[in-house]
C-alpha cells in the first residue's frame, strides 16, 4: 500500500523540516487538500503550492483532492502546477463523465471521491473511466475526525465492485484509518492509505521513522 502524506496536518511554520522528513522516510505521493469554503466549511491549500511542491520534490507524486464547486476550473491549472492524480467529489458536477475526461486530456490520472452518505453503487456508469477511487472514511472538510462505522464493509464493496467491473483503478480511503485498520484495509486490497496513518505526524521517534516502519509493512510498488 501506498502512504500518501496528508499535509494538511502539517504545521506552516514546520513545513519544509516535516516535508523532508517524510520524504526521507520513503513518502512517495503528497496528498494536497485544495477547499473553497463552499464545498466544504473550510479553506486549504492554493494551486500554487502544489506548484512549489513539484519543483522542490519533483520525485513525488502530487495527489491532489479537490473540494469545490466548480471542479472543471481547477484542471488545466493543476496540470500546469505538475499534479500527478487530480480527485474530485461526484456530487460536485452532474457531469462526472467530463470531467473524468478533461482530467484525462490534460495528462494527468482521474480519481473520484464518495462520501460516506453517497451510495458505491452510483459509480457504475463510470467506474471503467477512472484511475483511483477514495472512500471518504469521515466527512470532507477537517482533518483530525475519527473513522465513521461501517467505513471498512464500504470499502470491501467498491474492491468487490472493481472485481465485478475487471477494473484495475487504485482504491485510496481517507480519514481514520490506524494500525489495527491498515492490517484490515490490506486484506480487503486497499492500494493507498491517506492522512495521518500510525498518527505519522505524532510519534516520538519521528517522521522519517514512523513513515519507514509503513514502508517495511504495508510498503508496495508506486503507482
Amino acid at each position: 500500500m501506498i502512504n500518501t502524506a496528508s499535509l494538511i496536518n502539517i504545521p506552516f511554520l514546520k513545513l519544509k523540516e516535516q516535508l523532508d522528513e517524510l520524504v526521507e522516510g520513503g513518502t512517495r505521493f503528497f496528498h494536497i487538500d485544495l477547499m473553497d469554503g463552499h464545498y466544504v466549511p473550510n479553506l486549504c491549500m492554493p494551486v500554487e503550492f502544489v506548484k512549489q511542491l513539484k519543483e522542490a520534490y519533483p520525485q513525488v507524486t502530487m495527489d491532489v483532492h479537490i473540494m469545490v464547486t466548480n471542479p472543471n476550473d481547477y484542471i488545466d491549472r493543476l496540470r500546469d502546477a505538475g499534479a500527478g492524480y487530480v480527485s474530485f467529489h461526484t456530487d460536485q458536477t452532474p457531469f462526472v463523465r467530463r470531467t473524468i475526461d478533461q482530467i484525462h486530456r490534460a495528462g494527468m490520472k482521474a480519481g473520484v471521491v464518495v462520501n460516506p452518505s453517497q451510495r458505491i453503487d452510483h459509480m457504475a456508469p463510470f467506474i471503467r473511466y477512472v484511475d483511483m477511487v477514495t472512500l471518504m472514511a469521515v466527512e470532507p472538510g477537517f482533518s483530525g475526525q475519527s473513522l465513521l462505522e461501517g467505513s471498512m464493509e464500504r470499502l470491501k464493496e467498491i474492491a468487490d465492485m472493481r472485481a465485478e467491473y475487471g477494473c484495475d483503478f487504485l482504491l485510496s480511503v481517507d480519514g481514520g484509518i490506524d494500525h489495527d485498520r491498515s492490517v484490515i484495509c490490506k486484506e480487503i486490497g486497499v492500494d493507498v492509505i491517506v492522512g495521518t496513518v500510525h498518527n505519522i505526524f505524532k510519534q516520538p521517534d519521528g517522521i522519517k521513522n514512523a513513515c519507514l516502519r509503513f514502508e517495511k509493512e504495508f510498503g508496495g510498488e508506486n503507482a
